[in-house]
Formats: C-alpha cells, sequence, structure tokens
C-alpha cells in the first residue's frame, strides 16, 4: 500500500486528482462548519449580488448564498455518486464473477441481460428508470447504479476467466474448496484493481449524471441543493447575474475533473504494464 501511495505522488496527474478530490470531498464533509449561510436561506433583499464579503459567490433569484449551497451541492452529489457506484459495483461485480465460475447458461443469461442494458444510451436507460420510481436523491442513486452495473461485471468476468484456468485454482478445487472461497480468496483479488480503477472513474461521470438528471427536474428536487438543480434554476437569469450559473457550473467541472484525473493514475500505476510512466 505505502509503495502504491509513492507511485501515485509521482504520478503527476493522479496526484493533482487525488488533490481535487481530496477538496470535493472535504468540501462536502465539512459543509455546515464551512457555510456562512443555511443552504435553503432566502434573502430577498439580496437577491443577484455579485461575489462580495458577505455572499462569497453571490446570490441567486431567491437571495440563497451561493457559495453555501454549492458546499451542500458537493455533499448531495457525492452521497448520490458514492451510493450508485458503490451499488453498481458490488452487484456488477458478483454477477461478473458469478458468470465466469459457473459458465454454461449461467453465463449466457447474465451476460446477455448486461447486454440489453449496455446496448441503452447512460442518460437514457437513467431517465427511463427514473420515469419509473420517480425523481428524488435515492431513486437516482438506484437509476444510475442500473446504469453502471453491465460496466462492472464485464470488467469483473473477464479477468476472473483468466484467473479461474490457472494451477492454483484447480489445486484449490482439488484441494475440496468450494466455490464461495475460491471466488473470494482466490479470485476476487487478482481483479479488485481493474474494479478499482473503474470505481474511481466511474464516479467521474455518476457526478456528471446525477447533475444532468437534476438539470432537467428528474434527479434532486428542491429545495434540496444540488449543483445540477443549481445550474437549472438559474440558466433564466444568466444575462441579469450569471454567478450562480458559472460557479455551479465549476463546481460540476471540478468534482468531475478530479475523480477522472484520479482515475487515470490510479490505472496507471496498478497497471504492470504502464508502470514506470512518469506524467
Amino acid at each position: 500500500m505505502l509503495t502504491l501511495a509513492k507511485r501515485l505522488v509521482r504520478n503527476r496527474i493522479g496526484f493533482a486528482g487525488f488533490l481535487l478530490c481530496l477538496l470535493v470531498v472535504s468540501a462536502a464533509t465539512f459543509a455546515p462548519v464551512l457555510a456562512t449561510h443555511g443552504p435553503r436561506e432566502q434573502i430577498v433583499r439580496d437577491r443577484f449580488q455579485g461575489p462580495s464579503t458577505q455572499h462569497l459567490l453571490g446570490t441567486d433569484n431567491f437571495g440563497r448564498d451561493v457559495y453555501s449551497r454549492i458546499l451542500y451541492g458537493f455533499r448531495t452529489s457525492i452521497a448520490v455518486a458514492f451510493a450508485a457506484v458503490g451499488l453498481a459495483s458490488v452487484l456488477g461485480s458478483a454477477a461478473g464473477l458469478t458468470a465466469a465460475y459457473y459458465g454454461g447458461w449461467v453465463d449466457r443469461v447474465l451476460m446477455r441481460s448486461m447486454d440489453v442494458l449496455l446496448a441503452f444510451p447512460i442518460i437514457l436507460l437513467a431517465i427511463a428508470v427514473l420515469a419509473v420510481l420517480g425523481p428524488g436523491s435515492a431513486n437516482t442513486a438506484l437509476a444510475i447504479g442500473v446504469v453502471y452495473l453491465p460496466i462492472f461485471a464485464r470488467l469483473a468476468r473477464g479477468p476472473a476467466l483468466t484467473v479461474l484456468s490457472w494451477d492454483y485454482v484447480s489445486a484449490a478445487r482439488a484441494l475440496g474448496a468450494g466455490g464461495g472461497r475460491i471466488v473470494t480468496r482466490h479470485v476476487l483479488p487478482n481483479v479488485m484493481a481493474p474494479l478499482l480503477v473503474q470505481l474511481t472513474v466511474s464516479l467521474s461521470t455518476a457526478i456528471l449524471v446525477e447533475a444532468s438528471l437534476s438539470f432537467l427536474g428528474l434527479g434532486t428536487q428542491p429545495p434540496t441543493p444540488s449543483l445540477g438543480l443549481m445550474l437549472s434554476e438559474s440558466r433564466d437569469f444568466m444575462l441579469l447575474s450569471p454567478w450562480a450559473s458559472l460557479f455551479s457550473g465549476l463546481a460540476i467541472l471540478f468534482a468531475s475533473l478530479g475523480f477522472n484525473l484520479f482515475g487515470d493514475g490510479l490505472r496507471d500505476v496498478v497497471d504492470p504494464a504502464l508502470r514506470g510512466v512518469d506524467r
């Protein structure tokens, strides 16, 4: 683990992404301490103000402090993204490992089901799930989790098929090890590296998908702060006061960019073919 950390520090892109992720997660975690106003507090006389000492990033059309709402918007985006990707990684990896271990009709049924999900565009499939479940943060996390299921399933299945053909796995079978022990003790540790990288990169896209769904009115609902919702609510007032649109858009950019760079750097660090590449 220490060696991995040292390699990540030497990878400039990955370390920059890690710092951005740390900044975003810290802002979300300590939002109640860092916020200067309540995220739902409306001061009508302060509508459409620009950045000042009282309102660091200005105010929106309801007089709400943009800086405070962005901090709490980070909290919403991070919570939804982590819940969605965590759900997809656990269920998708389990499906992929099960398909690889049992093969035959189990493999065909599971993988064809994943192919059906993979055939739909990400946003379209998420919208279809939310059309059935209804809007809301929890349903948004579930919808994004369904979208990412086939990605983790296919990513787990490929390396697992290779590991299951190795001699020490055959030896474990000969010694009477059950399927659960073989998968958890011998297969899963050997496929964790690509799954971990995919998990980090997926967080980047999940933040964008959550923001897109909230922008369309299908994700997080008002008055809960959400970066995509802030962008949607302020788009009609961009010429009058661009601050809410500008800073909420930049917040989405930095959050997504941080996880994307971190995932890219992590891929370089854990992939033996790319070790030694210094960016």
